[in-house]
């Protein structure tokens, strides 16, 4: 009877000294704790469009939707900035308001903002970024890995091949308005992301069809729609029947000349069916995909610097939806060849030819 009225004196004892030492702990432990609460709860992200804009149909829509996605997936709040020209001290200046205003995490859309990403970066070390198409770059040009910065590659020759196969496949069999074995493609700027989907483009066709032609041509612009009609129209002219678009708002007038003159047309990074009938398929890029995993990582606390692929094995290239004027045989064909290309024994590449 004393023991266990000892042991009722003990339990009583330590249930009043509990609260007690809850309010002895130091300060700055309960502030930290609610600081990182408060941080889980309320990840801010920060979105720098390129000159294309959140409506491109494009490029730059998608990682608006990828991070519209994560809003929802990972209770994300974000915040936007659209570039008004293509220029290094309004991209420094887009990068570095997120940065300052301490946001998670900040991302650059484009290639072209790879000399901006590596100032920023450099000056907020603490925050941590992702630049969609590139690696940082120094003054002189030179890729650098940054620790605070996730580099999201795309392997676009993948895509381009496939939807460049599909296309020499229609020439070689003179399916619908396919008749002329002469393909066209309309880069925006000659840079690497656009070059490799064109790379892709012009090995898939010539391994389908090796006596295929092909008309290319820069619009040196990702809006100019005018530009791209013109370079579409010109192309047609030169029979080109099938016109691959890799430029953007831009890209949607040269496949206007598509629809206006009966060719076929292929979309890029979306699914740009939608355009119409005459839409043969589209060269996806999966963005949205990219920036919804990265803002994941970190929210998971599993963010990684440096170089990030994406590829046809996770679900990032590919093609879209396919115009119900190709033939079945042809489908076969391409997925044939997709299968071939995930497994590892096509390898697209990334130069484009000079015969052409």
């Amino acid at each position: 009877m004393q023991r266990r009225s000892i042991s009722r004196r003990v339990i009583t004892a330590l249930v009043c000294l509990a609260p007690l030492a809850l309010t002895a702990l130091p300060a700055h432990t309960v502030r930290a704790t609610s600081v990182a609460t408060r941080a889980r709860a309320a990840l801010k992200i920060g979105l720098v469009l390129d000159v294309g804009g959140r409506d491109d149909k494009s490029f730059n829509q998608l990682a608006y939707e990828g991070a519209v996605a994560a809003k929802t997936q990972y209770g994300a709040d974000f915040s936007y900035l659209q570039s008004s020209a293509v220029s290094n001290p309004i991209y420094i200046a887009n990068l570095s308001n997120f940065a300052r205003r301490k946001y998670d995490l900040v991302i650059g859309v484009g290639f072209l903002m790879a000399t901006p990403m590596y100032q920023v970066a450099k000056a907020f070390p603490n925050t941590h970024f992702a630049l969609i198409d590139s690696a940082p770059a120094d003054a002189k040009q030179n890729p650098v890995n940054l620790p605070n910065v996730a580099n999201i590659f795309f392997r676009e020759q993948e895509s381009g091949y496939l939807v460049g196969y599909m296309a020499g496949l229609m020439e070689k069999g003179k399916v619908g308005a396919a008749m002329h074995n002469t393909i066209g493609a309309m880069g925006g700027v000659s840079i690497p992301p656009v070059n490799r989907y064109i790379a892709g483009y012009i090995q898939g066709a010539r391994a389908a069809d090796p006596s295929v032609k092909i008309k290319l041509g820069y619009s040196q612009d990702f809006n100019d729609q005018a530009k791209g009609l013109n370079i579409g129209q010109s192309q047609i002219a030169a029979n080109a029947d099938i016109l691959f678009a890799v430029a953007g708002s831009a890209g949607l007038g040269y496949l206007k000349a598509a629809q206006q003159k009966g060719r076929y047309g292929i979309g890029v990074d979306a699914d740009q069916g939608y355009l119409g009938s005459y839409m043969m398929t589209s060269a996806l890029k999966r963005v949205d995909r990219a920036v919804l995993l990265t803002i994941g990582a970190v929210s998971g606390g599993k963010f990684k610097g440096g170089d990030n692929l994406y590829n046809l094995k996770n679900g990032a290239t590919g093609y879209g939806v396919v115009g119900k004027f190709v033939p079945s045989s042809i489908l076969t064909q391409v997925k044939a060849q997709q299968a071939l290309i995930t497994s590892g024994k096509i390898v697209p590449t990334t130069t484009i030819a000079t015969n052409l």
